[in-house]
């Protein structure tokens, strides 16, 4: 369930735009080969900041401009969005270096 916040303090547009852009990253990711070996990346770098923010007991605010902090990301938080990206790092770490293309597509 998202937070409640992102209805109240981001205009609808932005929230519409936000969507429409995680859904072409994804198609990208899917289509694309280089592009699942740079989320692999991506990923495990994410991962293993928010694991050490979970070890270090971190919290971080969540700032946006103009409203300021309006939430704060608690470690637990933390360690669970590591262990999500840290699930991801290995499907994207798969699918973009040890599996195989399928015969008959053109792109990498």
């Amino acid at each position: 369930m998202l937070p409640i916040w992102l209805f109240t303090s981001l205009p609808t547009w932005l929230v519409i735009f936000i969507i429409l852009y995680a859904i072409a990253a994804l198609y990208v990711a899917i289509k694309y080969r280089e592009a699942r070996k740079f989320l692999a990346g991506a990923f495990f770098v994410s991962s293993g900041i928010l694991w050490y923010l979970w070890v270090t007991d971190t919290s971080l605010p969540i700032v946006l401009p103009y409203a300021g902090t309006i939430s704060v990301e608690t470690p637990d938080i933390s360690g669970q969005r590591a262990i999500v990206h840290f699930i991801l790092f290995l499907l994207c770490l798969y699918f973009g270096f040890f599996s195989k293309p399928k015969e008959g597509t053109t792109k990498n």
